[in-house]
């Protein structure tokens, strides 16, 4: 009885004809607003100040009382939705006359709804891309780097990450040691000594959340990724942990409004080997070397070999150990063959795919460099230790 009463109260709701469509306008209003606006960087540089910053610590600070990862949750409950609806969908619509009409009817609220989510989407991470970069807004020229100064600062990475090295936790056979309770809860406190230097880093990070998913980002070739519309920072937890805690600060560098990705690996590397912690230094310049030493090895043959040849075994250990993981998730291996070389091809294809998307959504974005970015921090970093007066 109170079911059916239910039912009849829920049928009866019936929102005006022009409500309905506000509602269905509004988010192409809003995405067609970006789009339009985007060239303008003071005012994306105002939008991504007053009011992506403020929505997105809000949700970073209502998903962190969750353990998990809200951004997958989301996404799980997304897809099955998505599925559920698409059967419902086939069986209303096979059953009724005029079923092309019923099926633009019903339709009609997904393409809504995701318009809704890129065009939030837009304006609370997009619109940081076309804002004036953290470069640009402490004043980095970003007018590159000669042979000279590149060695020098490659040299000190070296020696500090040999020094450290020594000191991080390892085991009996001499691999490093990490506890990822540690470098989640230690990582809200490194970018303290930085934003002494760099007050826009001074910001709220919030505890970064283990992905469940984390197969799926070793196999699409990540180690982490912020999401907006969540405000968290999901961390693949399954490549070694020596460069975990530099790939944590990589993504509250995102949380803190650090949007391209060389400035977002730029102020990783600078808020771990400036926090005083070990650990975070440690996989600093260990990550900063690994940026430094390929572009040396082109513009200095000699010097790179030079640098390379004093590495110490610990870190050409770790070294190591981080390409051999990325290298092993390009392959399958269950010892079938034919069903190896299969999902071996898969997986190249998925990375390659994920890559391709990615790096075209990078570039339409103001990222010129699409995935190459990653490692365009290197500038940054010897024009910081030259300006200075670190070499």
């Amino acid at each position: 009885m109170n079911m059916n009463i239910s039912k009849k109260w829920y049928k009866r709701i019936q929102l005006p004809r022009g409500v309905v469509i506000a509602l269905c306008v509004l988010p192409a209003v809003i995405t067609a607003l970006f789009y339009a606006l985007r060239g303008f960087p003071s005012v994306m540089g105002w939008a991504s100040l007053n009011i992506s910053a403020p929505i997105r610590n809000f949700l970073g600070m209502l998903t962190s009382v969750y353990p998990f990862s809200m951004m997958e949750v989301a996404i799980v409950a997304t897809i099955i939705g998505l599925i559920y609806y698409t059967v419902r969908t086939i069986m209303v619509t096979a059953r009724r006359r005029g079923k092309w009409k019923m099926l633009g009817k019903r339709m009609i609220p997904i393409l809504v709804a995701a318009l809704y989510i890129w065009g939030v989407f837009c304006w609370l991470w997009n619109s940081g891309y076309h804002a004036p970069g953290f470069a640009e807004r402490n004043g980095f020229t970003g007018q590159g780097v000669n042979a000279k100064n590149l060695a020098a600062v490659s040299q000190i990475f070296a020696d500090r990450a040999n020094e450290l090295s020594l000191q991080v936790e390892r085991d009996v056979q001499g691999n490093y040691v990490g506890n990822r309770r540690q470098i989640f809860a230690e990582s809200m406190y490194i970018f303290e000594n930085i934003s002494q230097e760099f007050p826009c880093l001074g910001g709220r990070i919030f505890r970064p959340k283990p992905m469940m998913f984390s197969w799926l980002m070793s196999i699409t070739g990540y180690g982490g990724i912020y999401f907006a519309l969540t405000g968290e920072a999901n961390i693949n937890t399954w490549p070694p942990y020596v460069l975990m805690p530099a790939t944590v600060a990589h993504e509250h560098a995102h949380t803190l409004g650090v949007f391209a990705e060389d400035e977002a690996n730029f102020v990783a590397i600078l808020a771990s080997i400036t926090s005083e912690n070990v650990i975070f230094a440690y996989a600093g310049y260990l990550k900063g070397l690994m940026y430094l030493l390929p572009a040396l090895a082109g513009a200095d043959p000699q010097a790179w070999s030079g640098i390379s040849a004093g590495l110490y075994e610990e870190v050409l250990r770790d070294w190591n150990e981080v390409f051999e993981f990325w290298q092993s998730q390009r392959t399958v291996d269950t010892g079938i063959g034919i069903i190896d070389t299969v999902l071996t091809a898969v997986t190249e294809t998925v990375r390659e795919s994920v890559d391709i998307i990615y790096d075209a959504f990078l570039r339409a974005h103001n990222q010129e460099l699409g995935l190459m970015s990653y490692g365009a921090c290197v500038d940054l970093i010897v024009e910081y230790f030259v300006t200075r007066g670190l070499v």
